[in-house]
């Protein structure tokens, strides 16, 4: 435990608050964000940094979900639905997005020894549950079945998962990123990632497993906590918690050599991100 805690005493954290940007600020942008901050800071060039960030109607599919058979038929479900759709490039399976959706990054360097994988997934369900320390309630990190993009790092409240923990590493540098569901019904966006799949895959047959979404299984942190909480609200926990780790916590946003790669990662990404979604299954 001490050793995932370690990662988050940090002798500087860097803020990059992208979480008010609004609508205009899309998936593809975050996604380069990361990836350019993951190499600067495993170069050495940038200091550890956490971001935040909010996109509002956005579902997020992983590499796998576009192996599905009738992609473009659920695909364009989801854009009916008013839901701009991305391909991310890393694994995991589709999530959703929206304004009641706040989005952690922390990026730090791995050592010389090499960072273990649940470490970093450790060292960020400790600051969730530092985070919501005054609420009388068991925060637990398990693979929730009936969820969507479910994994091991699940959080759940009394068996309801309301966030997921990702991670990605490049060139020395280790981005673990979560997305929180802090308001809004958990069940409504797990209905709708249902619904998606049952038009891309229907009865076929497929080489890969997708979920069998129950949206029962899922809610935000609203409906959990029984109080109504804003993305702000969930900000000002989170700022408060990592700067008791940080020597010193300052915001930022990139500079320098640090946006000459960014738009490098950019193009990477929306080109990726074209020809995954025009891709025939």
């Amino acid at each position: 435990m001490n050793e995932s805690l370690q990662l988050l005493k940090q002798p500087e954290w860097r803020l990059i608050d992208q979480s008010s940007l609004g609508p205009m600020f899309g998936a593809l942008q975050s996604f380069a964000a990361d990836d350019t901050l993951c190499t600067a800071v495993g170069a050495g060039i940038s200091p550890s940094t956490v971001r935040a960030w909010v996109h509002h109607q956005t579902i997020v599919l992983g590499i796998q979900d576009t192996k599905l058979p009738f992609l473009q038929e659920g695909a364009a479900f989801l854009q009916e639905e008013g839901f701009t759709v991305i391909v991310r490039n890393s694994g995991g399976l589709a999530v959703v997005l929206d304004e009641g959706v706040l989005n952690l990054s922390l990026i730090f360097p791995d050592t010389e020894k090499g960072i273990d994988i649940d470490r970093g997934y450790e060292a960020m369900f400790l600051l969730i549950k530092e985070m919501f320390a005054d609420f009388p309630v068991d925060i637990e990190a398990y693979e929730v079945v009936g969820s969507y993009c479910p994994g091991s790092y699940d959080l759940s409240i009394g068996g309801k998962k309301f966030a997921g923990i990702s991670q990605r590493r490049i060139r020395r540098g280790v981005a673990v990123q979560i997305y929180l569901c802090v308001s809004g019904s958990g069940s409504d966006r797990a209905a709708l990632i249902r619904r998606f799949y049952e038009i891309a895959k229907k009865a076929e047959k497929t080489k890969w497993e997708y979920p069998d979404i129950r949206p029962e299984v899922m809610a935000s942190l609203s409906e959990l906590l029984g109080c109504e909480l804003t993305i702000q609200d969930v900000m000002m926990r989170f700022l408060q918690t990592i700067h008791q780790h940080a020597g010193r916590l300052y915001a930022s946003s990139l500079q320098g050599e640090e946006m000459d790669l960014y738009q490098g990662y950019l193009q990477r990404v929306t080109e990726r991100n074209e020809k995954a979604l025009s891709a025939e299954s």
